[in-house]
């Protein structure tokens, strides 16, 4: 909750309104899916290959603009989403908040469900969400360093910049709280090479906003690597 009101508040500084978050089915959802919603819900790889057969739209939609794999991702039924994309469910889909399966895994610091998604051939480059960011900013935002890393590794666009006019590099410091996770998030961006002296919309760079926060370990990674405030 915390980190949810330090956003918004950012948000608003920023002159944005909060934008929805992602939002998984209920368990009142659920109860009412059928077909291949109902399968990927319940992890049913059966029921998923009969629909296969059947021929059923494994694209299908339910009133939030959710695939079956999108449900799956958000249940964290792994087996029945590499089912679902051997099916020919696609891994770039997006639901009516924007977001798709990668994005959805980064959120949820889920790296099974992550890799899962990046070898069914889900991109990392993906622009997702509300703000216009990628999963890579949102993972950098939560402070979910494997995540970062994987997605770093995935070909995530580093300095990609959101609505917001926030980078990965700069949701790290101004939505993290300068601790262990942040910090090696900070610390994963500017070893691939992430560009530390590009500014937020207000023309603050990553070392002055490091700074005005008193964030004294990423002050130095940001030192080191040449930033300048």
């Amino acid at each position: 909750m915390k980190k949810l009101l330090v956003f918004a508040a950012a948000a608003l500084s920023a002159g944005i309104l909060p934008a929805p978050a992602q939002t998984p089915p209920s368990e009142m959802e659920v109860s009412l899916y059928e077909g291949l919603h109902a399968a990927a819900a319940a992890g049913d790889v059966m029921g998923i290959a009969v629909a296969g057969m059947a021929k059923v739209d494994p694209n299908s939609r339910d009133d939030n603009g959710r695939t079956p794999l999108h449900v799956a991702a958000f249940r964290k039924q792994y087996a029945a989403a590499r089912a679902l994309i051997v099916g020919g469910a696609d891994p770039n889909a997006l639901d009516r908040q924007q977001y798709d399966i990668v994005t959805i895994a980064a959120v949820a610091n889920d790296l099974a469900m992550l890799k899962l998604a990046l070898d069914g051939r889900a991109s990392a480059r993906n622009v997702t969400s509300p703000y216009r960011g990628t999963a890579l900013i949102a993972a950098a935002h939560l402070g979910h360093a494997e995540v970062v890393k994987m997605l770093i590794a995935a070909g995530a666009p580093l300095d990609h910049v959101n609505n917001l006019g926030w980078t990965a590099l700069i949701e790290a410091i101004v939505l993290g709280d300068g601790g262990a996770n942040h910090t090696e998030t900070l610390r994963a961006l500017v070893e691939a090479g992430a560009n530390v002296g590009l500014p937020d919309r207000n023309g603050a760079t990553p070392l002055a906003l490091a700074r005005g926060r008193g964030y004294k370990d990423m002050i130095e990674i940001l030192e080191r690597a040449g930033a300048k405030p």
